[in-house]
Formats: C-alpha cells, sequence, structure tokens
C-alpha cells in the first residue's frame, strides 16, 4: 500500500469512528453532565419532591432512591444508547433490601409487578432487537421494584412520550428518514418513571374507582 493509500485508509477510519462516537457517544458527555453542579441540585430537589408526596416513608424512601437511578441513566443513554448493569445491578439489589426492610409486606406486589413490566418489554426487545435493548428491559423490571403497580403508568408515559417525539421528528424530516432514527428509550422510561412516582398511584385509584 502507498503512503497517500495509507493515508487515505486511516482517514476513513477516523472519519467513521468518529461518525460512531457522534452517533453513540464516548461516556465524557454523561460523565460532565452528572458532575454538573446544576444537574446535581436539580436531581437532589427532585429526590426530595418525590420523597415529599408520598402517602408512607416506605414509598418515600424507595421513590426517592429511584430518582437517584433513573437520572444517571437517562443521561448516559442519550449519550452512549446504553443503560450500564453497572447501575441496573446494584439498583434492583437495594430495591429489594429496602423493600424488604421498610415494606416486606408489599414486597411480593412490588415483585410481581417488577417481573409484568420487564417480561412485557423483554416480549417488545425480543420481537424488535434493533428498537430496543436489554438495558431497557432490566431498567423497568427495576423500576417495578421501587414503583410496584404504578410502574405500568410509568411505562404508559414512556411509550407515548417516544411515539411523540417520532410524531414530531417524522413531521420534520420524512416518515422515511424517520424510521432510520433510534431514539434511546431510558430518558422516555426515566420521566415515565419520575411521573409514575410522583402522580401513579393517584391515578390508578382513579381509575379504578372510575370503572
Amino acid at each position: 500500500m502507498s503512503t497517500a493509500e495509507h493515508k487515505r485508509s486511516a482517514s476513513g477510519a477516523a472519519g467513521q469512528e468518529r461518525s460512531l462516537v457522534g452517533e453513540e457517544g464516548t461516556g465524557e458527555r454523561a460523565r460532565k453532565w452528572l458532575s454538573s453542579p446544576a444537574v446535581i441540585a436539580a436531581t437532589a430537589l427532585l429526590t426530595a419532591v418525590v420523597a415529599a408526596v408520598q402517602s408512607s416513608s416506605a414509598n418515600a424512601v424507595l421513590r426517592g432512591v429511584l430518582v437517584l437511578v433513573l437520572v444517571p441513566c437517562a443521561l448516559i443513554d442519550i449519550d452512549r444508547r446504553i443503560i450500564p448493569n453497572r447501575i441496573t445491578g446494584p439498583a434492583a439489589l437495594v430495591g429489594l433490601a429496602l423493600g424488604l426492610a421498610l415494606d416486606p409486606a408489599g414486597e411480593p406486589k412490588r415483585l410481581l409487578w417488577a417481573a409484568i413490566a420487564g417480561g412485557f418489554l423483554l416480549i417488545a426487545a425480543l420481537v424488535n432487537p434493533a428498537g430496543l435493548g436489554m438495558g431497557d428491559v432490566k431498567l423497568l423490571a427495576v423500576m417495578g421494584l421501587y414503583l410496584g403497580p404504578a410502574v405500568i403508568v410509568g411505562l404508559l408515559f414512556a411509550l407515548l412520550g417516544s411515539l411523540g417525539v417520532g410524531v414530531v421528528i417524522a413531521r420534520r424530516v420524512g416518515v422515511r428518514a424517520a424510521r432510520k432514527t433510534q431514539l434511546p428509550l431510558g430518558p422516555f422510561l426515566a420521566a415515565g418513571g419520575i411521573v409514575a412516582a410522583l402522580v401513579g398511584d393517584p391515578l390508578i385509584h382513579t381509575y379504578l374507582h372510575g370503572l
């Protein structure tokens, strides 16, 4: 290979690498976001608000801790298109421990809803592996451990939110181009989880008693 060809090959490889980094990120942006005083302050405030509106001390702790799980998962997924096991794994163990310690009678119900929600998204991921990842499945199951039945509200808001953004993108760039745009689901799950932590129980109560 000549020197010119070698340079062109190296330039092409570098360009491809930059393209991939542009799509998936290196994690550097997420680290900067998570260490930002604004993000830290907003997360602390949101945690306090979520804990304050709960009807029990157990839910206050569980759902306050959930906010601390959802924020980094959302930011990392935006940057790297991945929800790390190093967050969801320990979060699941912490959720189990807190649930058993603070509300042991409610733990079977939370485990059941974690399995239902995670199983639903698992089936969707197996049907459409290009659109969903196992990180999304694990995050939703973790949300079930902290939210119980309210996780369904979180999932509904997440799906509606991602659908709405998809429609907006389709209107701006066209349906064909929009189909090639892969939106990370993590941020929508995180937003849905926070909505569920704030108003999920009242919404479910209103729905059930309105039937």
